[in-house]
């Protein structure tokens, strides 16, 4: 009877609704979704405080990702997120994922843990758009991919109509604009890389892509070690978070399968048999 429920997501439901609290956004990701006077991304600057939901303008793609305190849950203005939902928020925070969950009527109880039937979506269309827009920035035809890249953003901009609180107000401040060469930005190839490296982020946060793509870019060492200076401020239980260069880029080899392999294939740096 339960052939079809979502069992991946079975601890990312709020602890508040059943258990477990787990794949928690965290606050660099919540103040990346931040946007300046111009309703483009803060690429050097986000970090620099944390968010504030009542002051600073956001990108609406925040409240369609994470779920704060005084926010709705998953489109029901009916239902307010809490900070009671959250296990221990003084080490884990106050935010949980609304890409994984399903509102309060939805879940299938499995014992003590809270399942789901949303349909895992493993590629779409906005993925093909940025891989598109990528690969033409790395061929140095980066005008080609701003119309790519402010496709996804033009969507976002129009994705608000059910981010709104039971007195009609928006959740959040938004403020989206897309990429105007010679008006708000200057469309450089450097420029485009970071751009779509940002729209990556922001726009397929929580669904899993994020540590494959900076191993990809092969920054994943350089741009997780610095995240881990800050984030560890923030969330006690990242204070010994240290990422190694060519060894955690990499899962080990399991012994069996080299065996199987008659030693064929070797076991990943940094990793013993």
């Amino acid at each position: 009877m339960f052939g079809r429920l979502n069992y991946g997501d079975v601890l990312s439901a709020p602890q508040g609704i059943g258990c477990c609290d787990f794949q928690k956004p965290s606050q660099n990701l919540a103040n990346a979704y931040k946007t300046g006077v111009d309703g483009l991304p803060m690429f050097s600057t986000f970090n620099n405080a944390d968010l504030d939901a009542n002051v600073n303008t956001v990108d609406p793609r925040l409240d369609h990702t994470v779920a704060m305190p005084g926010h709705i849950w998953k489109y029901d203005p009916n239902t307010v997120y809490q900070v009671s939902w959250n296990r221990s928020p003084d080490v884990y925070g106050t935010f949980a994922s609304q890409k994984e969950n399903v509102k309060r009527s939805e879940y299938t109880q499995l014992g003590p843990f809270y399942a789901n039937t949303k349909n895992k979506i493993l590629l779409r269309l906005a993925d093909v758009l940025l891989w598109k827009a990528e690969a033409l920035i790395e061929l140095g035809r980066h005008n080609d991919a701003l119309s790519l890249i402010n496709q996804v953003r033009t969507r976002a901009k129009n994705s608000t109509s059910l981010l709104k609180l039971s007195n009609g107000n928006f959740e959040s401040n938004y403020k989206i604009e897309t990429y105007q060469p010679g008006v708000n930005c200057t469309w450089t190839q450097d420029f485009a890389r970071q751009a779509l490296r940002w729209e990556r982020r922001l726009e397929f946060a929580m669904e899993g892509n994020r540590f494959f793509d900076l191993v990809r870019w092969g920054v994943a060492d350089t741009y997780l070690n610095n995240y881990f200076s800050v984030e560890k401020t923030k969330r006690t239980y990242l204070k010994d978070a240290k990422f190694t260069k060519n060894r955690d880029e990499y899962l080990p080899i399991p012994y069996q399968q080299i065996q199987f392999s008659h030693n064929l294939y070797k076991q990943n740096p940094g990793y013993t048999q």
